[in-house]
Formats: C-alpha cells, sequence, structure tokens
C-alpha cells in the first residue's frame, strides 16, 4: 500500500527531534506537523515584553486554554480556566518547541531512578514503579545527546556521579561567573561537593552552529546565535535540508483517525488558513508535550478506541508529573566584599554553572522518621533572572503595602546598584498519585472547537519533604558565603515548563499505555515519544531524558522500516 509518507510525527520539540533526525537523514520521507510558526535565530530577540511578560510565542489564552483542577484545604476540589488566572501551560508553541527556551540545565538521570519502586520501596498513596528499562539502556543515548545535540561540561568525581562511556564532555564548560569560586569554596568548607553544571550550550563554535556570546538572556527567551541546542537549531534544521523532512508549520492537528483494525490511517489538521488536510503515513509519532499528547489521543476517538486512541484500559492521562523540588535565594550585598571582588560580582552575562547532588540519596532519621534511605535530588544555583521589568515590578510591594515615590526609587535603587543576588533551585521527584492527571473538561473548548485539557493537579507530600530538606541545604551553602536575605521554601505549586507523564511505558497494558519501545500497547503503528513516557520523572529537569529517550526510539522505528536507506546526503540548494 502507498503512503504519502514513511513517517507522521506531531509536534517539533525535544522528543520529536530526534526521530525527524534519524529518519530523515536515514533517507525516509518524513512528514512534521507543528502547530505554531518557523522561527530561527534572526526572530529571536532580548524582548522582555514579548517573551516573558505578553507570551509572544505562546497561544492566547483566549483562544487556547487549559483548565486547571486542585484540592482546597477541606478535601474537595476546585477549578478554574488558565485565562482566568496567573497560570500557563504552553511554553514554547513554534517548531522546536519549549526546547528554544530552555536555560539548558542538562543532567542525566542515574541508575536509582530507573528502579525507584525497588530501590526505596512502596510510598502510601504513590504509584511509583521500575522502569521497564535500565539506565544501561539509555547511557549511549545520553552519550549521543552530548555529542550530537550539542552538551558542554566538564566530568569531575563525586558521590553520585552516574556511569558514563565518554570520558568527558564533548565541548568544554560555558564561561563561568565569579560567583561560582564562592560557591566552591563555601562547599569545600562545609565538605559538600560542589560539581559543574552541564548546558546545553555550545561554549565554542561546532556542529555548523556558533558559540554563545553570552548575553545573559538565555532561559525563556531565544536563542539568537543558535548556541542553545534547542530540537530546532541541532536537529531539525539539518534534517530539512536533507530534502527527505516536510514540515509544515501552522498545522494544528485535530484529529488522528484509526481504522476498523484500530490503526491509524490518516492524520486530520487544519492550517493558518482554516483548511483542513488529511494526510498518512506508514508510521506516526505524537510528541505534541505531555498534556497536549494526552488531550489529542483522548480527542482521537475511533472504532477500536472508543474513549480514545489507545485508551481501551483508561491509562490515558493518568499518572501526569512534573518537577517536585524547592527554591531559595541569597543576596551577597557589596559593602561586605573588597573592591574587587565587587567588580568581579558585577560581571554580567556568563553562567553560575555549579550544581549540587550530595543529597541525591538522603539518609535523615529527624527529617524521614526512618532509617532507610530516601531518594534525594539535585541543587542548582544560578542567577536571579535579569528582567528588569518583572524585578521592578516586585520592588512595589513592601511591609504589607504598595510603595511609590522616593521609597520605590530608593528600593529599586538598592536592588539593581547594591548587591549581587543568587538563585536555587531544587529538583526532586513529584511523585505520581491517582489525583494527577489529564482529561478532557466537558465544557471549555478551543477556537478549534476542541475539548481543552483538564489538569487535576495532586501533590505529595514527600515532594514537599524532600524539597524543604533540599532547600534548606541549600540556605546553608548561601549563608556560608556570606549572603544575607536568605529564603528557602518549597512549594506544591507545579512548575509549568516541567511536565511529563500521562502516556507511561511498561510492560503491562493495564497499567500503561506504551510498551518499553513507547509503542502505543494497541495501535501498532503509533509511538509517543516526548515526556509523556516517563513514569517518574527523577531528581533532575526532564529535557535530557526526553532527548535521549527519543534518540532511542528512533533506533527502533528505524529497524522497524528496514534500516538505513542511505548514509549521506546532499543539502538542498535555494534557487532564484
Amino acid at each position: 500500500m502507498s503512503h504519502d509518507f514513511d513517517i507522521c510525527i506531531v509536534g517539533s520539540g525535544a522528543g520529536a527531534g530526534p526521530v525527524i533526525f534519524t529518519l530523515a537523514h536515514a533517507g525516509y520521507k518524513v512528514l512534521v506537523l507543528e502547530k505554531g510558526p518557523w522561527y530561527t535565530e534572526q526572530d529571536y530577540f532580548k524582548d522582555e515584553l514579548k517573551t516573558s511578560l505578553r507570551g509572544g510565542y505562546t497561544p492566547d489564552l483566549r483562544d487556547e486554554q487549559h483548565v486547571v483542577e486542585l484540592e482546597n484545604d477541606d478535601g474537595s476540589w476546585k477549578s478554574f480556566p488558565t485565562y482566568q488566572s496567573s497560570w500557563n501551560f504552553w511554553n514554547g508553541s513554534v517548531v522546536g518547541g519549549s526546547s528554544n527556551f530552555m536555560s539548558g540545565f542538562f543532567h542525566r538521570l542515574k541508575p536509582n531512578d530507573f528502579k525507584l519502586l525497588s530501590s526505596y520501596g512502596p510510598i502510601e498513596r504513590a504509584n511509583i514503579v521500575d522502569w521497564p528499562i535500565s539506565y544501561d539502556d539509555m547511557e549511549p543515548y545520553y552519550d549521543k545527546v552530548e555529542k550530537v545535540v550539542g552538551v558542554s561540561g566538564r566530568v569531575i568525581d563525586h558521590p553520585f556521579q552516574e556511569p558514563r562511556s565518554s570520558k568527558d564532555f564533548p565541548f568544554p564548560p560555558t564561561m563561568e561567573h565569579p560567583i561560582a569560586g564562592h560557591i566552591d569554596k563555601a562547599c569545600e568548607r562545609l565538605g559538600i561537593h560542589s560539581m559543574p553544571m552541564p548546558r546545553a550550550i555550545l561554549s565554542q563554535p561546532a556542529l555548523n552552529r556558533k558559540s554563545c556570546v553570552y548575553s545573559g538572556y538565555c532561559g525563556s527567551y531565544g536563542c539568537a546565535t543558535g548556541a542553545k541546542s534547542s530540537s530546532r537549531v541541532a536537529l531539525i534544521d539539518s534534517a530539512v535540508a536533507t530534502g527527505n523532512c516536510d514540515l509544515r508549520p501552522h498545522a494544528m492537528v485535530t484529529h488522528i483517525h484509526s481504522d476498523q483494525s484500530g490503526k491509524v490511517n490518516a492524520v486530520e489538521y487544519i492550517d493558518k488558513k482554516g483548511q483542513q488536510h488529511a494526510v498518512d503515513a506508514r508510521l506516526y509519532v505524537i510528541a505534541a508535550q505531555a498534556i497536549e499528547t494526552s488531550r489529542l489521543l483522548l480527542n482521537s476517538s475511533g472504532p477500536k478506541h472508543p474513549d480514545g486512541l489507545g485508551n481501551n484500559t483508561h491509562q490515558v492521562g493518568k499518572n501526569l508529573i512534573f518537577a517536585g523540588g524547592g527554591a531559595g535565594s541569597g543576596r551577597l550585598t557589596y559593602d561586605k566584599f573588597s573592591p574587587e571582588q565587587v567588580a568581579d560580582l558585577k560581571q554580567f552575562g556568563t553562567f553560575v554553572n555549579r550544581s549540587i547532588q550530595d543529597w541525591y540519596e538522603i539518609s535523615d532519621k529527624d527529617m524521614f522518621k526512618t532509617t532507610a534511605p530516601q531518594k534525594g535530588g539535585t541543587i542548582d544555583f544560578v542567577h536571579l533572572h535579569p528582567n528588569p521589568v518583572a524585578r521592578a515590578s516586585r520592588q512595589t510591594r513592601g511591609d504589607g503595602q504598595l510603595l511609590w515615590g522616593k521609597p520605590l526609587k530608593d528600593r529599586i535603587k538598592e536592588h539593581f546598584t547594591e548587591g549581587r543576588y543568587i538563585k536555587v533551585e531544587a529538583f526532586c521527584d513529584w511523585l505520581p498519585t491517582d489525583n494527577s492527571h489529564v482529561t478532557l473538561d466537558p465544557e471549555v473548548k478551543d477556537k478549534w472547537g476542541l475539548p481543552v485539557a483538564r489538569i487535576k493537579v495532586d501533590v505529595h507530600v514527600q515532594n514537599l519533604k524532600v524539597g524543604w530538606y533540599l532547600a534548606n541545604k541549600s540556605a546553608d551553602v548561601m549563608r556560608e558565603m556570606g549572603a544575607d536575605n536568605v529564603l528557602a521554601f518549597a512549594s506544591g505549586v507545579p512548575p509549568t515548563n516541567l511536565v511529563a507523564g500521562g502516556c507511561r511505558f511498561g510492560t503491562d497494558p493495564q497499567t500503561s499505555v506504551l510498551n518499553p519501545d513507547c509503542q502505543v500497547h494497541d495501535v501498532e503503528n503509533l509511538y509517543v515519544t516526548d515526556g509523556s513516557f516517563m513514569p517518574t520523572g527523577g531528581s533532575v529537569p526532564h529535557t535530557w531524558t526526553i532527548y535521549a529517550n527519543a534518540f532511542r526510539v528512533a533506533d527502533k522505528i528505524l529497524a522497524r522500516l528496514g534500516g538505513n536507506k542511505k548514509t549521506e546526503y546532499e543539502p538542498t540548494r535555494k534557487t532564484g
């Protein structure tokens, strides 16, 4: 049977890029359907209003929103549409997805992350499981991401250094701010192992891309040089250059059709002009971001899938996870340091690049009321985001009242000119529960008339315990550095830019949506390769693991299609 394409991929972020890259370079005809526009380096500016305050790269919530469901103190649940709140689960509806706007904090999962249940035992009310693959299965693909996508860093020995097949990173670390030295010395005095943080940012020209120019505006901003290892710049651009990849922006997929046997037989989408199209392929991949992937499957009923594609055991949307953890900040007041040190602290643009993983596993009877080790997490030290509008706006609040006039001017002057702030982001597992999931809202629809995703958020107490523990440890380091105004806390509010789960992989169709190769159990020609597959999230940001797993699944798909058709290509040339 003839098909329009060998493979059709919905989405273009970190879960899609490796599949697009692998199949296009192998000579197969690849179609990519991306809802957002196709931006390049020339389109990204350091514009705080567009990027951070007005959602210039995300949908208008009046047209496309979500409904969030949270638990009240009395155990009841309340819901609200995101258009009526400050919540926003969109993180980059453009070619390359949210990988364009990541900070690029790249840590691998560790061997114990793949066997959370067998390593630490069950936790009441948490649906923790062991992964159906091991760290050894994933390690070659972590290594591949370093080399192909581009990760800069430096490996050092520390208590929880994971096994590696390469001795060091392929690219040297990005330039470090002098504050990194203050962290190193404070950790040494405390007997803690400070480690360089790997970054998905090129420190030198490589891979047909430019290096970082250290503008100081990275996370939340698109990269104007191509140094940040987004899915678009690292993978999709070269896939398109093969001539084998047809990338269609402004293509909103509305339904995945399936036939009487349950197989996918077409994808329907609406283009920028509002016209409907249908395409078919030998194989299909969904990588639309965890929430939207579950929503698309649930919206795609068929003869063999009355409750949504792949949802015959009602697992689609279940076990949604975010990233648990804590946060903190401290201020290095300039009058505590020498003029030479102050000049160093005032440097702008380079990265802190320091992490601590001494508590990736925690043994603390006083904290956890048991002698058994508990899964811990990662502490990352970063600069306070430089956004001046947002930072100045926060100075209007003080002592329970609004400031204005000279008191506000004095507060802003002090904030920006008399000290340097350091911020902490601590990551731990967000434990999956029965009450964290995605369903279709029965009333609210998007501008295409489709039910929007209803996101139920449940916070397990273990998230908060570990988050507080890590945050307090980071506060010790900041105080040892000489910081004042030190704050440390954990929160049950989910980080809307760190979402996974909803279509977990496993060996049992009764408790998972995907098999270990990320193929939908009862849809033999459909795969899911974004963060939806993750049954647990680990104690690090998800992106590196999403990239690595997508490369792993891409190899499975390539073998199924028959292997490489060709190993070299001639880039297509523009004419006229």
